[in-house]
């Protein structure tokens, strides 16, 4: 069982950066997704990021080109860089993981809330003047 607990988050004006970050403890398995979604308030969490355990990235189109995903298998962290804050990036944020294999069927990763089973409890980001 994988135990993700996020930290980083905080108030920083626009233009400003953050990294957020994601302890990953337990089992991981050997072939995983590792993601970044967000929830702001009133609307629904989505995704933002994803690595998977080939160092493969895909971006959500409204962070691409300013935030990275990073993982550091030997600290055993996730990093999400975030570099050019608008306060439409105000949310909270998770880190969530999946394991690709279910059964005899081997997933690719996606940003889509259901494919990931372990959740952090959040850290939450507000970008302001």
């Amino acid at each position: 069982q994988v135990h993700l607990v996020e930290s980083g988050g905080g108030s920083v004006q626009p233009g400003g950066s953050l990294t957020l970050s994601c302890e990953v403890s337990g089992n991981r398995p050997p072939n995983y997704c590792l993601a970044w979604f967000r929830q702001a308030p009133g609307k629904e969490r989505e995704g933002v990021a994803y690595i998977d355990n080939h160092g493969t990235t895909f971006y959500a189109s409204s962070v691409k080109g300013r935030f990275t995903i990073s993982n550091d298998n030997a600290e055993n962290a996730l990093y999400l860089q975030m570099n050019t804050l608008d306060v439409e990036d105000t949310a909270m944020y998770y880190c969530a993981a999946a394991d690709r294999v279910v059964g005899l069927l081997y997933r690719l990763c996606d940003l889509k809330e259901r494919t990931y089973d372990t959740w952090g409890q959040g850290t939450h980001v507000t970008v302001t003047s």
